[in-house]
């Protein structure tokens, strides 16, 4: 591949998409050069787990038709895309990892398929995700393990691993992916793109859904956009934005935006670390030098704010909730198991795991609880988001660690040296994922190692737009993505 198509592939899908409406490439050549990149680096890498591609070459000819006519085209017009595997996709399957749904076929594409392939997205594969999207790893008996672009010894992250890892890897275009604990936001730090965990509930989730026809939203869970820079994020978000067929009678969506305004003016919020969830000294570090160019902007820095509640109240809620959700994706077999062993539990037993056990079979009484605490936090956030514009802090402990698939029990992550709960680090997703709030990680270079550290930069709700505006000054400043090395040619 010539130096001009390895720059192609890792190029912005809004820049693809302007390339093909000025006709400087068809859709089908960008098309052909990524299928070519996936076919060159994909077994190794096995991000991309099921293709399409005959479908999409036979679209990409009709784009290319369109674009000929001078037809008006959406804003993604030719970008050759794939969407996690968690998300239905006509004519394939949606098996969310569970050998169990492995001939669960969709009918229909997602409404979020829908709105991208409007937009223009040519949608020619999905990729790779943990079993139920459980995991800070992306691997099942179906699909495989995916592997980490940057050393295919460590993980691209979860439950969004195989969305990320295409990205990093030039395999796609753009992404979009789903989080309820850092699914979005954990795999984007450990691959060095871009991503945004929305507002919930501001992108309709139907079609991303286990198998039958879900019409409800899981609680804490988003759909949200992948990408390689932050323009693509805002465009991706304001195409899948907006509320679903019955709200829509009576609602439109009216986001504040960031354009216009200059970081001179921005007040910034910073929450390097933790004791519930401690991050090493470089993640920490990461934190200090996006806070110090945003300083260096002219941006007005609070390393001492926080909102009025406890960061061990906020986890606890979260954990709550997070356990009863992940819980309800079961099989009714395995969750009757569960409550059996849980009533033999020691009354006695409040260790973190027992915690965890409860929640996952909680009454309804006691969820509705943990919901009102929520529902405390959200109004704390909202009164916190009146004084500062954003909130910076990391999104995990470290850089993406080593393949790791023993027991869920038995896992560990090295913390500076020092042995830390596999799951503490779910913390920095739900600080914010329990109280509705946007996220957006931007990749901050790479470590001595050659790994990614991103950092997530939270606004209140509905602030997507500048949580991902303030991205996008960053990037202009230097924070962007660095292809890794070994996928340069």
């Amino acid at each position: 591949m010539s130096d001009s198509d390895a720059e192609l592939a890792f190029a912005s899908a809004t820049t693809l998409a302007e390339k093909v409406k000025n006709k400087e490439i068809s859709a089908v050549e960008l098309l052909q050069l990524y299928l070519d990149r996936v076919d060159k680096y994909n077994p190794d890498l096995n991000a991309i787990v099921v293709d399409i591609r005959d479908q999409a070459m036979l679209k990409a000819k009709t784009m290319d038709a369109a674009v000929a006519r001078g037809d008006a085209v959406g804003p993604l017009h030719g970008v050759p895309m794939t969407v996690k595997e968690s998300y239905n996709l006509a004519g394939t399957p949606t098996t969310w990892g569970n050998p169990a749904w492995r001939n669960n076929v969709a009918e229909e594409d997602a409404e979020s398929v829908k709105k991208l392939k409007n937009a223009g997205a040519n949608i020619f594969g999905k990729t790779n995700v943990p079993l139920s999207l459980a995991d800070f790893q992306s691997y099942n008996e179906i699909y495989g393990t995916t592997n980490n672009p940057y050393d295919h010894g460590r993980t691209p992250g979860g439950s969004s691993g195989g969305s990320a890892a295409a990205l990093a890897a030039g395999l796609t275009g753009i992404e979009t992916g789903s989080d309820i604990g850092g699914s979005i936001r954990n795999p984007a730090h450990f691959c060095g793109v871009f991503g945004h965990k929305p507002t919930y509930e501001m992108l309709w989730m139907r079609g991303h859904a286990p198998p039958g026809d879900v019409r409800s939203s899981s609680d804490i869970s988003v759909i949200g956009p992948l990408a390689r820079s932050a323009r693509d994020l805002d465009t991706a978000v304001r195409v899948m934005a907006g509320p679903n067929e019955i709200s829509a009678r009576g609602m439109q969506l009216n986001l504040p935006e960031w354009r216009g305004r200059s970081l001179r003016d921005l007040k910034v919020a910073v929450w390097k670390n933790d004791e519930q969830a401690p991050v090493a000294q470089e993640v920490e570090a990461r934190v200090e030098l996006v806070c110090q160019a945003l300083g260096d902007a002219g941006a007005r820095i609070d390393e001492d704010a926080r909102p009025s509640f406890t960061s061990q109240n906020s986890h606890d809620t979260y954990q709550n909730l997070l356990q009863a959700t992940m819980a309800m994706r079961m099989p009714d077999e395995d969750y009757e198991g569960l409550k059996e062993h849980v009533a033999k539990l020691d009354p006695n037993d409040n260790s973190q795991g027992a915690k965890v056990l409860r929640a996952q079979v909680s009454s309804f009484k006691a969820w509705g609880q943990s919901n009102e605490l929520r529902h405390h936090l959200r109004w704390s956030w909202h009164e916190f988001f009146k004084q500062y514009d954003v909130l910076v802090t990391p999104i995990m402990a470290t850089p993406a660690f080593e393949h790791d698939h023993g027991a869920f029990g038995d896992r560990k992550l090295m913390i500076d040296n020092q042995e830390r709960p596999y799951f503490e680090q779910v913390f920095w997703a739900g600080l914010t994922g329990v109280a509705y709030l946007p996220s957006t990680v931007i990749p901050t270079g790479l470590n001595d190692a050659g790994l990614p550290i991103g950092v997530q930069i939270v606004g209140p709700e509905y602030g997507d737009l500048v949580t991902i505006g303030v991205a996008e000054e960053l990037e202009n400043i230097g924070f962007k993505f660095t292809p890794p090395p070994n996928y340069l040619t």
